[in-house]
This record gives C-alpha cells, sequence and structure tokens, in this order.
C-alpha cells in the first residue's frame, strides 16, 4: 500500500455525518479544502495587515500577486471586468494554494478530485451565464452568433458555438484534474522505485540514484505546474467573463 500510487487519492471519512440517508461526512477532502483557504487567507492577511511604504518580501509577494490577476483580468475582459476581481483572484489563490499544499509528503491534493475541479468550473460558467442575461437579457445570446456569418451558416455556426460553450466546464475541470492527477502519480512511482530498490542492498542503492534523481526533478516540475495550473484556470476564466461582459464582441 505504501507503494500504490493511486492510494494518495483515496477519499477517506473523518468526522462521519449521516442526514436523512445522505452522507454530509467530512472528509480528508473538505479537511484540505478548509486548510486551503484558512492558508491563503492567512498568508494575504498577515502579508498585508502592517503594510509599509517600503514592501517586505512577503508583501511584496502579495502585491504580485494582486497586480498580476489585475492585470490578466484587464487584459481579457477590460476596465469592466474588473468589477469581477475578488472572484478571479480568489480562484486563482485557491488552485494555487490547493496545488501547492499537495506537494507535501502525506498531504491530499485537492485538485486532483474531478469533482472539485468540475465545481469550480461550473462556478465559473454560471457566474458567466447568470451575469451575462442579467447585464444584457437576450442579447447575451449574440456570444453564440458571431458577428460577418453568412446567413446561410447561421444555424451550423450556432450549433458549433453552444456545443463549444457547453464544454468548457469539461475542459477546464478535466484540465487541471489530469495534470495534477498524472504529476502525482508519476511522482509517486519513482519514489517507489526508490523506496524498493533501496531495500536490496547495495547494488539496489545504485541502481536508486536514477529514480532518485528523477524524483527531485519531478518535484520541481511539480512547483512550476502548480503555478501554471493556477494561472490557466485564470486566465480561461478571464476569457470567458469577458463574453458575459461583451457578448457581441
Amino acid at each position: 500500500m505504501a507503494n500504490d500510487p493511486i492510494h494518495q487519492f483515496q477519499i477517506s471519512k473523518l468526522i462521519p455525518i449521516e442526514i436523512g440517508g445522505l452522507d454530509f461526512s467530512f472528509t480528508n477532502s473538505a479537511a484540505f479544502m478548509v486548510a486551503t483557504v484558512v492558508t491563503a487567507s492567512a498568508f494575504l492577511f498577515l502579508t498585508t495587515s502592517s503594510r509599509g511604504l517600503v514592501p517586505s518580501r512577503m508583501q511584496s509577494v502579495s502585491e504580485m500577486a494582486y497586480e498580476f490577476v489585475a492585470s490578466m483580468l484587464r487584459d481579457a475582459a477590460g476596465s469592466q471586468g474588473m468589477r469581477f476581481f475578488p472572484f478571479v483572484f480568489s480562484l486563482f489563490m485557491f488552485v494555487l494554494v490547493a496545488n501547492l499544499l499537495g506537494l507535501f509528503p502525506y498531504f491530499f491534493t485537492v485538485t486532483s478530485q474531478i469533482i472539485v475541479t468540475f465545481a469550480l468550473a461550473l462556478l465559473v460558467i454560471g457566474t458567466v451565464i447568470v451575469y451575462g442575461f442579467a447585464k444584457h437579457g437576450f442579447g447575451f445570446l449574440k456570444l453564440f452568433v458571431p458577428s460577418g456569418i453568412p446567413g446561410l451558416l447561421v444555424p451550423l455556426v450556432v450549433i458549433i458555438e453552444v456545443i463549444s460553450f457547453l464544454s468548457r466546464p469539461v475542459s477546464l475541470s478535466v484540465r487541471l484534474f489530469a495534470n495534477m492527477l498524472a504529476g502525482h502519480i508519476t511522482l509517486k512511482v519513482f519514489a517507489g522505485f526508490v523506496t524498493s530498490l533501496s531495500a536490496m542492498g547495495a547494488v539496489g542503492v545504485a541502481g536508486s540514484i536514477l529514480p532518485l534523481f528523477m524524483t527531485v526533478a519531478i518535484t520541481g516540475l511539480e512547483v512550476l505546474v502548480a503555478f501554471l495550473q493556477a494561472y490557466v484556470f485564470a486566465v480561461l476564466t478571464c476569457m470567458y467573463l469577458n463574453d458575459a461582459v461583451h457578448p457581441g464582441h
């Protein structure tokens, strides 16, 4: 079980709770989602509570994260899109911190669960739909009819655009889930090789050097992937929100 690469994704009940035949148990996944929110909130609060004219290193990190997301949102959705900044920034920080926490040994990777990433993706798409209709009414449907399309091609283009729109939550969630799942499985497999070979004596220890090197390299790569996947999730969210703000563009 120690070398099982799938065991690290198993959901376990920490506090069993059942109400009306429905399972509301507090699981390890829920615990690390709480830990993610607490960690991100505490970091931002502690690094910005005593703001100085000359920022400290940690304050600089917080300000860089703020400016990074703000610039991303302005570039994608314009100044009108800045009303969604708290939403996008919260998503970015949640995904980023959840990815980074999952790199610690014996920690649980929340974003390796498809139900979590799909829920986040549905939240994004739901926000786009609700705001789009609330702001533009049925004018939001212009999103599915790009300007300049010949009349004969409109039905075909509308079908394609609708299918593309409905596939967004799937692609958004699967991209994050698959990358985190695959990376952690690969890391666990090479770490398992190191453990197994090291138990075989001097020859095994010598043979474990390459898997050990690969484990270290993949760990570094996973840190990069943690940032990259948070960025991709946030930038796609900004692009989708632009459709709600400017459906006719």
